[in-house]
């Protein structure tokens, strides 16, 4: 038995990148060797196992053979005769092809057989093998490794052969988890525009986000936003989230929040009205094609729906704050407010011109949500009951109070 550390802990370290956490491969070995040694079996499609102590990830060196389309459409061999070699063979990228022993000091005890240290000095994306085309969930890979190294380059190769795969209809087959789980972690990313730079690249992206892909080409007006190409502009956003360490469910909000614009009637171009709802819909249907988690898709909606009333909120009185408050359940989820007005500063901020223009809206709404919280509302509700009012008049009365809270706010500001 042989084991060997490989993959991303391999990889960070020879690129002096914080090291989280280690996969091992194991050679010659069966599983009830792992078992007798005290590793706990958890793979349901091939042999992988827990260490006892540290609970890190342990595969049997293995081989896969195609016998369908998509990802799963693999036969997988594991067995002591497989070797090391064999075993990297069918990893995506070169840079993720290198095996280290246990006890690594230096670079003699790398096992490097497809170069995978000279493609990382050469800031390459570089698919392993032909077998590549094999598995389509490593288009999305290639296109998520992009956005974290932002200084690589995909390797012309294998671009093409990224095309090659879409052309055949490999990527049709993707399925809604591995595109999600791809997309959501690509999202998090240092640069998350190369991601989407890449998939278009390779014609992926209209595959799997066919909303997104018809951004590009889309004019806007270039008093509101210079870069004109509604494409440009999104990934201006995504990249200005990625700079503001925005969470997920507000880089999801800010990837869709205009994707209504694509399908804007052309005789009406450059200007987009009633995108909101689109955008509102479109996404929606995203959401339920992609299986995209309930936090995710509901910030996503307030956004898509009211990113233009908040950019706006500026010019709004007191009754019409309050509205505005209220469509974005910012009442009863106060926390979810700041990630909607992040989202906004986003898309504010992520044009030619205005990346580090001030966004005064955030701290005026979320002032107005705090006047609009400090309104007594059992002390309401009791002087209501006292009247013998109830059911909708009680809400009016509370409403009206809440409106006049901020109105006095804002005369007093």
């Amino acid at each position: 038995m042989q084991i060997y550390m490989v993959g991303g802990a391999v990889r960070d370290r020879l690129l002096g990148r914080p090291v989280n956490d280690h996969d091992w491969v194991v050679v010659g070995a069966r599983p009830e060797d792992m078992v007798a040694r005290g590793f706990v079996p958890v793979g349901r499609d091939f042999p992988v196992f827990l260490h006892p102590e540290t609970h890190e990830e342990y595969a049997l060196a293995r081989t896969e053979r195609k016998s369908g389309r998509g990802y799963r459409g693999f036969v997988v061999q594991a067995s002591p005769d497989v070797t090391l070699e064999e075993d990297l063979s069918r990893r995506d990228l070169t840079i993720n092809a290198i095996a280290a022993s246990a006890d690594w000091t230096g670079a003699e005890g790398l096992f490097d057989p497809y170069g995978g240290a000279r493609d990382l000095e050469r800031r390459v994306l570089r698919h392993v093998t032909d077998a590549f085309r094999e598995d389509p969930v490593r288009i999305l890979r290639v296109a998520r490794f992009a956005a974290r190294f932002t200084g690589f380059t995909v390797a012309p190769e294998t671009m093409a052969l990224m095309r090659e795969m879409v052309r055949s209809g490999e990527a049709d087959h993707l399925v809604a988890e591995r595109v999600w789980q791809e997309l959501s972690r690509g999202l998090m990313e240092e640069k998350p525009s190369r991601m989407f730079d890449v998939l278009r690249a390779c014609g992926a992206l209209a595959v799997v986000l066919p909303e997104v892909e018809r951004l590009w080409g889309v004019p806007q007006r270039a008093e509101h936003h210079p870069e004109v190409d509604t494409g440009v502009h999104l990934m201006m956003v995504l990249d200005m989230a990625a700079r503001l360490s925005a969470p997920l469910a507000v880089r999801f909000a800010c990837l869709t929040h205009d994707l209504g614009k694509g399908t804007t009637p052309a005789d009406v171009l450059p200007r987009h009205i009633g995108h909101e709802q689109r955008s509102s819909k479109l996404l929606k249907a995203v959401a339920e094609r992609l299986r995209v988690p309930v936090d995710c898709r509901e910030l996503a909606d307030v956004v898509a729906r009211e990113h233009g009333n908040i950019h706006r909120s500026g010019e709004l009185g007191a009754a019409a704050l309050v509205r505005l408050l209220e469509r974005c359940d910012a009442i009863r989820k106060p926390a979810r407010l700041d990630e909607v007005l992040l989202a906004c500063e986003c898309d504010a901020r992520g044009r030619l011109g205005f990346e580090d223009t001030p966004y005064p809206q955030r701290a005026r709404l979320n002032a107005a949500l705090a006047v609009v919280q400090s309104v007594a509302t059992s002390t309401i509700a009791a002087r209501a009951a006292s009247m013998g009012v109830t059911g909708q008049k009680v809400g009016e009365m509370i409403h009206a109070a809440r409106v006049q809270a901020v109105a006095d706010w804002l005369r007093g500001g």
